[in-house]
């Protein structure tokens, strides 16, 4: 190598050396001064994910020292997998990026669900706003109106993408109780699959509580729906006479089935952060959620689109994202026959 062309080298790394040593250097406020965070939201504008992640980002900034400006971007496919993927292998790695993705993609991981490049436990998880309950609901025209009819009549659901909830629990329930639902793919979110319900295309739809009634609270007051099954551990204190998925085990075995698959509940709408953010940034992360979920401007924020707020920190968070790996093995094969074989009805 010419004399010349080896001292310009040198010179280049010892100014990026330079560079990560004066980054590294810096106080979470010196280093978010001035900067613009990503908001990535792994689905398509209006659903309760979009709503849910636009609102903690219209409020984290000014809990964040430096009050960096926060900037959501929607970019939706596969289920939030291509977010997801893209945040875990691309993003930079220094606390200036925040995603929202499925709730279920640490059993995703677990089970091998094709188009996963993520190691959910080295995101680094950094709050919670809330539980999640799925459900599924159908529209009034539908001969299903209960759990026990969808066990004896087959009925359409629009969906989206196969890492989605909207079409991973109705598969869990033909799998695990013979339901006859029959998912149609390829909508664009839930506002879009519950537009095509409203429409006639389909006879119902699997989505979140909180995206049902934050959309079409008036389908709920003048009865337009049906809600056959909810998705959770327990009862949501809005359905208190709607069985949850565990509730309708017939037997241990479906039950612990249940209750792994289930636990993506809790993980909820829950927000992470790239693998290798530094320690104090992270933290710095953690404790702007936690203050930004109790911020008073927030929570009126929430209770004008009718909204709860059930804060989980990242430090609890991440441990029960971590629990995931801990299934056993003879359980972990249930729950992926459970969980992706599809079954013909």
């Amino acid at each position: 190598m010419q004399p010349s062309l080896r001292a310009s080298l040198i010179i280049v790394c010892t100014g990026i050396a330079s560079l990560v040593a004066e980054a590294s250097a810096q106080t979470p406020e010196q280093f978010y001064a001035g900067k613009t965070i990503d908001f990535i939201i792994g689905y398509p504008p209006g659903g309760s994910n979009d709503t849910l992640g636009r609102l903690l980002a219209r409020h984290l900034g000014r809990h964040i020292p430096g009050k960096p400006t926060i900037v959501p971007k929607n970019q939706p496919g596969a289920g939030s997998f291509l977010a997801v993927n893209t945040i875990f292998n691309v993003s930079p790695k220094d606390g200036t990026v925040i995603g929202i993705g499925a709730p279920t993609i640490a059993l995703d991981e677990k089970l091998g669900t094709q188009g996963v490049r993520f190691k959910t436990a080295e995101l680094n998880w950094i709050g919670r706003l809330d539980s999640l309950v799925n459900i599924v609901f159908m529209w009034k025209t539908s001969p299903v109106k209960t759990f026990a009819d969808a066990q004896k009549f087959q009925s359409s659901l629009s969906a989206t993408g196969v890492g989605s909830t909207a079409s991973i629990y109705p598969t869990v329930m033909n799998n695990v109780f013979e339901t006859k639902f029959k998912l149609i793919m390829g909508y664009k979110g839930s506002s879009e699959a519950m537009l095509a319900v409203e429409r006639g295309e389909v006879e119902g739809h699997s989505t979140s509580w909180a995206a049902l009634k934050v959309a079409h609270p008036d389908w709920l007051g003048d009865r337009n729906v049906s809600i056959l099954v909810q998705f959770a551990l327990k009862r949501h204190a809005d359905l208190p006479d709607i069985p949850t998925a565990v509730d309708l085990a017939r037997n241990d075995e479906e039950r612990a089935i249940l209750r792994a698959i289930m636990n993506a509940t809790e993980v909820g709408t829950a927000f992470f952060t790239t693998p290798g953010v530094p320690a104090d940034r992270l933290t710095a992360l953690r404790r702007a959620v936690d203050a930004a979920l109790r911020d008073p401007e927030l929570l009126a924020d929430a209770h004008k689109i009718n909204v709860g707020i059930s804060l989980m920190a990242g430090e609890e968070l991440q441990t029960l994202v971590a629990e995931v790996s801990k299934l056993p093995p003879a359980l972990l094969d249930k729950v992926r026959a459970a969980y992706t074989t599809p079954r013909t009805n």
